[in-house]
């Protein structure tokens, strides 16, 4: 069956931009009701308009995932609107670039707002929901670095670490519910999104992903996969892997090496804009797409990804291969 036989009900945070908005897209094209929820109305209109154009019906709303009365707010008028809310993805988040001493008290706890009990709030408005019905997918964008703190991002960093905790136990409580609820958090490499240019930034050059960078469509179909399947975590990117893996093996090594290197390979050549508006607390006005400015360095394609969403049938065939290499051994002993 396809998804205009069963369309969804799916909300998207931070939907107006970036990863959300090609979450968004990803899901229209599978003809399901996406609501989009962001505070810049602008985005949100041309991302409904995206939304249409791909087969989806959407339903725009402007709320700060930061308060959690919008938030509830938000909920009761997608189901009044969609109908029973299927599919929740929180993706939200606010980016500062800065070192831990140059970010001011009221900077961090914005960012934290928005980044963790932003998921905190939309967790809440959906899980209200699903446990009532003992159905739908709450779905967590997370990241390398919900494992792996690196200098100059400390609020996501930190942010992304709790949503891991946050997600454990209601992972938890939900098997001791016996709750058919699913919970599945998805983990990003960089990507080439708009938030290098619209995240408070106090370096001295422009802001940019750490390479290798993908870009937002391969993190999108993954979620779309994910909502379809009953996964713990899905990893999305060789560089997830790689930095999930290494802090767990080598996290003191990892640590000299970024102080090495991690300032350096996070800002472009290019000098920053001091006077730069930034969207910490207030949308930066205009529609600013899905894609950030390094479409000519991200990969449209990850080599890993498909390992990764299939392997248990990978697992399988590793298995037959051996077992047929064990008996070609056999014959010949």
């Amino acid at each position: 069956m396809t998804g205009r036989d069963h369309p969804r009900v799916v909300v998207v945070t931070g939907a107006s931009a970036g990863l959300g908005r090609a979450i968004a897209h990803a899901f229209a094209q599978r003809g399901d009701r996406v609501a989009l929820l962001a505070r810049n109305r602008a985005g949100l209109e041309a991302a409904a308009e995206e939304v249409r154009a791909r087969g989806g019906q959407p339903l725009a709303v402007e709320a700060d995932v930061a308060d959690d009365d919008q938030v509830e707010a938000a909920a009761a008028r997608v189901e009044r609107e969609l109908g029973p809310i299927d599919v929740w993805v929180n993706n939200a988040m606010a980016a500062v670039f800065a070192p831990f001493l140059e970010v001011a008290p009221e900077e961090y706890r914005r960012g934290v707002e928005v980044t963790f009990l932003g998921s905190v709030n939309g967790a809440r408005a959906a899980l209200r929901r699903m446990t009532e019905r003992d159905a739908g997918h709450l779905i967590q964008i997370g990241s390398s670095l919900a494992f792996r703190g690196i200098p100059l991002q400390s609020v996501y960093c930190a942010s992304k670490h709790a949503l891991n905790g946050l997600y454990d136990s209601l992972r938890a409580e939900l098997l001791h519910d016996g709750s058919r609820v699913q919970v599945t958090s998805v983990h990003m490499p960089a990507m080439n999104t708009p938030q290098f240019r619209l995240g408070l930034s106090r370096m001295p050059h422009e802001a940019q992903p750490v390479p290798p960078i993908y870009q937002p469509e391969v993190a999108a179909r993954a979620v779309v996969w994910a909502s379809e399947h009953r996964r713990r975590e899905v990893w999305v990117g060789a560089s997830t892997v790689a930095t999930i893996l290494g802090s767990r093996l080598a996290g003191g090594l990892l640590d000299h090496y970024l102080g090495r290197t991690g300032y350096s390979s996070q800002q472009t050549g290019e000098p920053a804009d001091p006077d730069s508006p930034d969207y910490l607390f207030s949308p930066v006005p205009g529609d600013h797409g899905t894609h950030g400015p390094f479409d000519d360095r991200a990969h449209a394609r990850s080599a890993q990804l498909p390992l990764s969403l299939h392997r248990g049938a990978l697992a399988a065939g590793l298995g037959l291969l051996g077992a047929a290499a064990g008996a070609a051994l056999a014959r010949r002993s």
